[in-house]
């Protein structure tokens, strides 16, 4: 039983186990039961107080995030005004009504304070109670302990303990449910039931979970008895016991409940629990013990992580709520969902590092190292061996691979540099051009753009503009004056626009540098532009290309996933219409580029999804020339500052998105590229060593992620860019926009003029008006 327990746990959450980071703050150790087995209830005589004060609780609170905790577990006796008159008075003298009352200060006080995510264990509540405490915690705990009306017996471990009756806590269970709280909830083993019992009680969890889905976890307590209590002498619950416990719950419960056992329990046992089945070790403290069990001691993270890793497994970080809760607004409110997102990754784990696209570095650059003791994956080398023979993944094969970058990393990410080596050896490119965004006026709101503005009566932090057609030809002829082979066009999609704007831009620039290889327009304008005219996209792009149009970026993309698009930018183009888009681009002979923005609600089964959807066209038209992953730059994102979405992705994340686009892609998109401007020249030229072939252009000007609060800069001149590369070991190419060789007087052109471009946007002039000149 316990090998089927491990398969089922190892096929649903891989090799790793995690643990919440917490501080323990006991809000009061009065309770109205009296469980036989409880060493945490106290009588007031021998308390100083009958609460914690809200001082007091912000100390431990502060001392735990200075930690690094994420969670404030907040854990108390049951109803204690219910039992002794010190409590009423108490709570009446300090202006609260109960207990319950109380504890919501203290979870407010934590939020106002803190970045710490309160989960309450506040016992059995009514659905007024839950709703009250539901704003400000992240989770809520109960443990059903068990289902035994036995144990209510004048000789049971739950006699005279009125809030222990089973129909109690399966009722407040239910509560937390109907409310969308995530939930834990629990068995505690060895005070009187039987494995028929335990089962019986197994499935009660999770016909609640398949009615409600609010279950994150079932935690799997052994009983130990503790001296001074009625079950002093009560044998400990055996070791097979536990385990098999522990397998039962793995093969009853859903495989989206975590399976959790307290390690402080059974410290000479860890090796052995984490080989059961189980998937998770619970809460654990670097500041405060275990008031519940003083006698036990939480196992340091070292030694935790080294008994995970001699298991075979990794350990890592989780947020006292599971991840699968974070995106769905439906289950945390607004309080309380964004201060998860933002220390969260896109696996729902609490970030590995503090690094941030187009953020300043604060420190030498990372070097990614594997688990000191854990040996890499059989999976996942079969699934790069199978690669590098040629062989097409599957949607499962690349989730996969996205979910263990971090642990696996090193077999990942020397498979991409191989490849990369195959596949176009040990030159990066680049290309010399000029990024054009004629006007940032947009009629869509895309969630996590800080580009785009609203007509002039709109306010915001950059004005509106619009370029006119002699500025857009003065800074083309800059351009190439500078030694520049492309200008990159883009915009959003201004309301004045037709199909005739986007025409006369390209005519504008082509009559300024005929030569100037004119790369423009994104699969949202290009559909814009051919509506209006009432023309379908093939023959539109015919319009564009007789007009100089040379290639196509292909831009807003974002996530080729329609549950995602539907969120993030929902009426913009549909997956399949972006693909469409591109198909018509390369069957009328453009080329163009494809991109991937990551790193805000999205995760492994969205980029999976979005790599093979571009690798799927790619083997019909061939018409890509470059994949470019675009890291999530969230500081002036609305989707972020809203409190919606994660702070872009992990520097593993972004990392691993290079190495698996290259792994993935790199045999039908020869050129997977680094976008220096959202990572920084630094990490830029690590990805060189993740796959990574291509640096994308010195742009001379660069607003998009200037405007979401990159700040890499606008430039990256060809010397330092060279320059660079050479440090790293690398041989740097300048190349044209098709990967061809420039001229050679446009090299000299570049050597003979240093690029120092200013931003130059114009106050709003209606391009009509410049028609009418014309």
């Amino acid at each position: 039983m316990e090998g089927c327990a491990r398969e089922r746990r190892d096929s649903s959450f891989g090799r790793v186990i995690t643990y919440s980071p917490k501080v323990f703050i006991p809000l009061t150790q009065l309770c109205r039961d009296v469980c036989h087995y409880c060493t945490f209830a106290q009588s007031p005589s021998r308390l100083a107080a009958p609460y914690m004060t809200l001082d007091e609780v912000l100390a431990v609170a502060r001392e735990g995030q200075a930690a690094g905790c994420t969670e404030a577990l907040l854990t108390l006796g049951e109803k204690p005004e219910l039992r002794y008159k010190a409590a009423r008075v108490w709570l009446a003298e300090n202006g609260y009504s109960s207990t319950v009352d109380y504890v919501t200060a203290a979870c407010k006080a934590i939020v106002a304070e803190t970045t710490l995510i309160p989960h309450v264990n506040a016992g059995t509540l009514s659905r007024a109670e839950l709703a009250q405490l539901r704003p400000v915690m992240g989770s809520f705990g109960l443990m059903l302990e068990s289902g035994s009306p036995a144990l209510l017996a004048r000789d049971g471990a739950h006699f005279g303990s009125p809030d222990k009756k089973p129909w109690r806590r399966l009722a407040t269970l239910v509560r937390a449910g109907r409310l969308k709280i995530p939930t834990t909830t629990g068995l505690l083993l060895g005070i009187g039931e039987d494995r028929a019992q335990r089962i019986s009680d197994l499935k009660n969890i999770a016909r609640l979970h398949a009615k409600y889905g609010h279950i994150q976890e079932v935690i799997i307590q052994n009983f130990r008895a503790k001296s001074g209590t009625r079950m002093a002498n009560w044998p400990d619950v055996s070791l097979s016991e536990l385990l098999w416990t522990i397998a039962a719950a793995r093969l009853i419960l859903p495989t989206d409940i975590s399976i959790q056992a307290p390690p402080n329990l059974s410290p000479d046992d860890l090796l052995l629990l984490a080989d059961s089945g189980l998937n998770d070790w619970g809460g654990v403290s670097p500041v405060t013990p275990d008031h519940v069990n003083p006698e036990a001691p939480w196992p340091e993270i070292m030694r935790l992580s080294a008994v995970t890793e001699a298991a075979g497994k990794v350990l890592r970080a989780r947020l006292p709520v599971y991840g699968q809760y974070l995106n769905d607004p439906c289950w945390l409110d607004d309080r309380i969902r964004p201060r998860c997102l933002e220390v969260t990754d896109s696996e729902g784990r609490v970030r590995s590092d503090q690094w941030r696209p187009g953020e300043p570095e604060l420190g030498p650059p990372s070097v990614s190292k594997g688990p000191a003791l854990l040996s890499q994956s059989r999976e996942i080398l079969a699934i790069l061996d199978r690669r590098r023979r040629g062989e097409a993944l599957e949607h499962s094969d690349v989730v996969r691979l996205f979910q263990t970058v971090d642990i696996d990393r090193e077999a990942i990410y020397e498979c991409a540099n191989q490849l990369r080596s195959e596949q176009v050896g040990e030159t990066v490119t680049f290309v010399v051009n000029r990024n054009i965004n004629y006007t940032n006026v947009c009629k869509y709101s895309c969630a996590f753009c800080a580009f785009s503005k609203g007509l002039p009566k709109s306010e915001g932090r950059e004005r509106p503009y619009d370029i006119t057609g002699h500025e857009l030809a003065r800074r083309a002829s800059e351009a190439w004056g500078l030694g520049a082979t492309e200008v990159c066009l883009q915009g959003g999609i201004h309301p004045g626009y037709d199909g005739n704007t986007y025409r006369t831009i390209v005519e504008a620039v082509k009559a300024a540098e005929p030569e100037l290889h004119v790369h423009a327009f994104s699969p949202l304008e290009l559909h814009h532009g051919a509506e209006t005219l009432g023309l379908g996209i093939e023959d539109y792009l015919r319009v564009l290309m007789k007009a100089g149009l040379d290639t196509v970026p292909g831009t807003a993309a974002e996530i080729l996933d329609d549950r995602v698009r539907a969120k993030i930018c929902p009426d913009k183009l549909s997956a399949g219409q972006w693909l469409e888009t591109m198909a018509a681009a390369h069957r009328v002979g453009l080329r163009s580029t494809a991109t991937i923005m990551f790193g805000h609600i999205d995760h492994a089964e969205h980029w999976a999804t979005h790599l093979l959807a571009v690798r799927h066209l790619q083997l019909q038209t061939g018409g890509f020339t470059e994949f470019v992953p675009l890291p999530f730059v969230a500081r002036e994102a609305p989707l972020y500052r809203r409190g919606h979405a994660r702070p872009g992705p992990t520097r593993e994340e972004s990392r691993g998105m290079h190495a698996i686009a290259r792994i993935v892609l790199g045999d039908v998109i020869r050129n997977i590229q680094a976008s220096w401007t959202k990572l920084g020249p630094v990490e830029a030229l690590h990805c060189l060593n993740l796959g990574v072939n291509d640096l994308g252009g010195c742009l001379m000007n660069e607003s998009i992620s200037r405007a979401a609060g990159a700040g890499h800069g606008q430039c990256w001149s060809p010397a330092a860019m060279e320059s660079a590369i050479l440090g790293v070991g690398r041989v740097p190419s300048q190349r044209t926009t098709l990967y061809g060789s420039p001229p050679e007087e446009r090299k000299a052109q570049i050597q003979a003029t240093p690029l120092q471009i200013l931003p130059l946007e114009q106050p709003m002039a209606k391009i009509k008006a410049e028609k009418k000149r014309a």
